[in-house]
């Protein structure tokens, strides 16, 4: 005779985790969401190195900047989810015969391991040299600069907002200094009020500017993405098309 089920068979079991010695609530907490996590599992699944990897895929999705061909920049790249996409993405590998090649470069503090069809540098982006080393690395300017950077957490919210602000505004201005016309700029944000400067800046250096949080970023997180599209270029570029 068979056995009765409790029911739950098809419902995935949610793990729960037991506070240890040491260890604080908010680190039990973030492991016991991070086990119960549908895209740290997909990510695991799939070869990807973060669950932050299809935060980039669906910005993509949604607005095409990843195309055959494009040449690409990551800045703060590790731990490079977003090059893994992003070299799928362009055909960095030439694996799609009969379309453009891709170019991604990913720059980081830090060492990162390496990513097949990515070139990967430390750098630091706000030396003041950056911009020339990367375009030479590219051996040209680039289509895309995306940035899915944090600063450090401080613990005070309105203290987090304003460094990322500031972290994605010098992001921006560096992807000035990079990018072809016409080129796209992806950062990430917290939603916060100061904000509003970069909004300001990016609309007099892009045609299109939009905010978006794609499903992948959590409810309970105050990110959104700014996808700038369509750069009219550096001042001097401009003025002299006015000519």
């Amino acid at each position: 005779m068979d056995k009765k089920t409790s029911g739950r068979g098809a419902r995935a079991l949610r793990v729960k985790v037991k506070s240890a010695r040491g260890r604080k609530l908010s680190s039990t907490l973030w492991l016991q969401r991070q086990l119960n996590d549908p895209y740290v599992k997909r990510a695991q699944a799939d070869g990807y190195r973060g669950r932050a990897a299809y935060k980039i895929l669906e910005l993509d999705e949604k607005y095409r900047f990843l195309v055959p061909g494009a040449r690409v920049v990551d800045l703060g790249c590790a731990p490079g989810g977003w090059c893994q996409v992003a070299v799928a993405r362009v055909n960095a590998l030439g694996e799609r015969k009969s379309k453009a090649v891709g170019r991604v470069l990913g720059v980081d503090l830090q060492e990162v391991e390496p990513i097949s069809g990515a070139e990967i540098h430390v750098l630091d982006f706000l030396e003041d040299d950056a911009d020339d080393k990367v375009k030479a690395w590219l051996g040209g300017n680039a289509d895309v600069v995306m940035s899915d950077m944090a600063a450090s957490s401080s613990g005070h919210k309105q203290t987090d907002h304003l460094r990322i602000v500031a972290l994605c505004e010098a992001a921006a201005y560096f992807a000035f200094d990079v990018l072809e016309p016409g080129g796209t700029f992806v950062a990430k944000v917290l939603a916060g009020g100061a904000e509003g400067s970069l909004q300001l800046l990016l609309k007099k250096q892009f045609k299109t500017v939009v905010n978006v949080k794609p499903p992948a970023s959590r409810a309970d997180s105050s990110e959104k993405f700014v996808v700038a599209r369509g750069f009219k270029g550096r001042e001097e570029d401009q003025e002299h098309d006015d000519d």
